[in-house]
């Protein structure tokens, strides 16, 4: 009995994803949810993603990005050039479509985590309103840049990719995300993100060097934006650039502090209860984004700290008073170890 509560407490978020995800496709088999409902889905599952990578640089670094839809807009551009101009109409991507779908999403995903490092590093050493007026400038011209590139649409976008993404390889992916950035926050690295948070300059007395771990959360969150981005053009299949300005940023934003900031909890119910909102409100017509943002003025007004308000569900629960029981560097380790063989 013992074993299998340890097992369903080890497998109990990956069976209740399964079950989640045969749920949804029952009720798409019984036609109670139609191709409509399907893509909002989706597209809740791509802004999930965005907003937990968003999270880790404003949630639990403590930074302020506002340019975060230039991230996904490099993934969703580099992703489609890979999938579109390079692969498509071949007998490689006949024979194996899913390995050029991967394909595009990894490289969509390098190319943003390398321009997030080319940024972060002379960037990152500024604070506060500065680093949010660069990252805004950074969103803004990577498309401007975008829409001057002629081989790949400019103004006018990419049309015809390849519809590879379905609802199943957007669960995969959200579920993927938030393992790897829940086991992130428990490691050394998340600890390091969360001291910088908390009071930098006392990190930084303490030997943690702040602009690299800074650049490190900067590149995950890219990388992380890029492969959404590559989701989001494969399942529209058509991208332009002013689908990633900084209204899109906005929104990425909104969903981040609605939820709550520094809680993936928080970032997945604001992403998805944000996305769905609107569309629920769609018999209100043009009354329905008045009531959208009254709801979320009443959600600031009472609820400052976000819906979750820091708080996680238990199988992604951050144990605080754990974070820091085991040292950043080891020393404490060993001077206790030695303290305890003077006394023996």
């Amino acid at each position: 009995m013992k074993k299998c509560l340890l097992l369903l407490k080890k497998f109990g978020p990956l069976l209740g994803s399964i079950l989640f995800y045969a749920l949804i496709m029952f009720l798409r088999r019984e036609k109670i949810l139609n191709g409509y409902y399907m893509q909002v889905l989706m597209f809740a599952g791509v802004n999930v993603m965005m907003t937990v990578s968003l999270n880790l640089v404003n949630g639990f670094t403590g930074q302020f990005c506002i340019g975060h839809a230039g991230f996904m807009s490099l993934g969703a551009y580099g992703s489609a050039v890979i999938t579109t101009l390079l692969f498509k109409g071949t007998e490689f991507a006949a024979a194996a479509p899913i390995a050029v779908f991967l394909l595009g999403l990894l490289c969509g995903g390098i190319a943003a985590a390398l321009v997030g490092v080319l940024i972060g590093v002379p960037s990152l050493k500024l604070k506060g309103d500065y680093l949010a007026i660069v990252t805004l400038a950074f969103g803004e011209i990577v498309r401007a840049l975008l829409r001057l590139i002629q081989p790949i649409g400019g103004a006018r976008g990419m049309i015809g990719i390849p519809n590879y993404a379905n609802f199943g390889w957007i669960m995969f992916f959200v579920v993927l995300t938030l393992w790897l950035v829940r086991n992130l926050i428990y490691s050394p690295f998340g600890r390091a993100f969360i001291a910088i948070r908390d009071n930098e300059i006392a990190a930084d007395a303490m030997g943690i060097n702040t602009t690299r771990y800074k650049i490190l959360s900067f590149c995950i969150a890219a990388f992380i934006a890029g492969v959404a981005g590559g989701l989001y053009a494969h399942v529209l299949s058509f991208i332009q650039p002013d689908s990633f300005s900084f209204t899109k940023s906005s929104d990425f934003l909104v969903y981040l502090y609605a939820g709550g900031s520094g809680s993936l909890t928080g970032s997945v119910i604001g992403a998805v209860l944000l996305t769905i909102l609107p569309e629920m409100l769609r018999f209100l017509a043009d009354w329905r984004l008045v009531l959208y943002a009254l709801i979320l003025v009443c959600v600031m007004l009472y609820r400052s700290e976000g819906l979750c308000g820091g708080k996680e569900v238990p199988f992604l629960r951050i144990k605080r008073e754990s974070l820091y029981q085991e040292p950043l560097f080891g020393r404490r380790r060993a001077s206790s170890e030695h303290e305890e063989g003077g006394q023996a």
